[in-house]
């Protein structure tokens, strides 16, 4: 299949998936700097983001803490000027005059706790501090991300890379020379925060959320549940039209994050069926059952693909892009669908359905390459 037609298929396979799910405010998107209510005390915000992926969601809960009345941000954006701007104006038309109370992230990358040190810093008081409310875990991984070469970027993930066969030296020579890819994206986190954890529940403007974690995406992503809104703020764990990035990072190389993310979507399956689905890239949507079975059926389908190619022949994760992947990729892209290729290949591996070796043709040239089981033992 030529590449115009598999995009045409991917393109008709997405049409078909978005249909099974029911967006109540049809096309209805937030200008730049404004905002749209979606539940009661609940309002959605757009920031852009300069990737493909090219923006974000972010929330407004009304709120009282500590005998004040505000408003709780769920997400920042990144920090850049544009996003600063936007906010300014949100602060400006949509807060009805009250202050942020607190800043919570559901997890630690750059587009969600980019601009958390400036919010916090821009709405705390002497009296009152508006702080970050996160997992420990995604806190920690964002203060060591803030401040090292990692995650994507610098000598060690051009390395990393390299092992799994991406061996394109203007490709590596790209990577190695993004030195500070998080950290200009995140240049602070904030010094203190307030520690969530699945299981605990939030009182937030008279809502009891309930903080779900999930795994696998993010260290310890945090989403959020208010069975008396039937609204779930979803963070990244459930897409409506793109599935969410799974990765393997340079920093955990031997790392298996795909079981665990697959498990803790479908923990979310005892939700309501009509909950209101707020997803931090896409439209709310209602369909969370669906989209669960749509996104576990999207990795079976690859970890077949994936098992046929090394039944093949040994395969690389950098060998795998192109079965997994029906389109071009730029190198922002390429880093994450590396990561993504690698998680397959673990997952199968831990199920005992690969195994990897770096000998090929009777050479061990450092490239780690996987077969699957009965290819090789047949």
């Amino acid at each position: 299949m030529n590449e115009r037609a598999a995009n045409e298929r991917a393109a008709l396979e997405r049409a078909r998936q978005e249909s099974a799910l029911h967006y109540p405010l049809g096309p209805t998107l937030p200008a730049p700097g404004s905002v749209v209510d979606v539940a009661p005390g609940v309002r959605w915000l757009r920031m852009a983001l300069p990737f493909a992926l090219d923006h974000i969601n972010l929330w407004l809960l009304r709120d009282r803490l500590d005998n004040r009345d505000g408003w709780t941000v769920v997400d920042c954006g990144i920090d850049n000027a544009d996003t600063r701007a936007r906010w300014q104006q949100v602060f400006d038309t949509a807060l009805q005059g009250l202050p942020v109370l607190r800043v919570i992230c559901t997890h630690m990358h750059p587009d969600h706790i980019g601009l958390a040190h400036w919010l916090c810093k821009r709405w705390g008081t002497a009296a009152h501090d508006c702080r970050l409310w996160i997992s420990s875990t995604d806190w920690h991984a964002a203060r060591v991300a803030c401040h090292a070469d990692t995650a994507f970027s610098g000598e060690g993930a051009a390395h990393f890379f390299a092992r799994h066969g991406l061996l394109d030296e203007a490709a590596l020579q790209q990577v190695r020379a993004r030195t500070n890819y998080y950290g200009s994206l995140v240049p602070q986190v904030p010094r203190q925060y307030r520690r969530l954890l699945g299981g605990m529940v939030l009182p937030i403007g008279g809502q009891a959320w309930h903080c779900i974690s999930g795994y696998g995406h993010a260290p310890e992503h945090i989403a959020l549940h208010a069975p008396g809104l039937k609204v779930l703020i979803a963070g990244d764990m459930v897409l409506p039209r793109i599935s969410t990035n799974v990765s393997v990072i340079d920093m955990e190389p031997e790392g298996d994050p795909l079981p665990l993310y697959l498990e803790s979507i479908a923990q979310m399956l005892p939700l309501p069926a009509d909950t209101l689905v707020l997803p931090s890239h896409g439209k709310p949507f209602v369909g969370l059952h669906t989209r669960i079975a749509q996104l576990q059926a999207h990795h079976d389908e690859r970890f077949a693909d994936v098992l046929q190619a090394c039944a093949v022949r040994p395969c690389s994760a950098a060998d795998l892009l192109p079965v997994l992947f029906k389109r071009m990729l730029d190198l922002h892209q390429t880093t994450f669908a590396m990561g993504e290729a690698v998680a397959h290949v673990h997952a199968l591996l831990g199920r005992g359905q690969l195994r990897a070796a770096s000998r090929h043709d009777g050479v061990d040239d450092g490239v780690l390459r996987f077969s699957s089981v009965s290819a090789s033992t047949g």
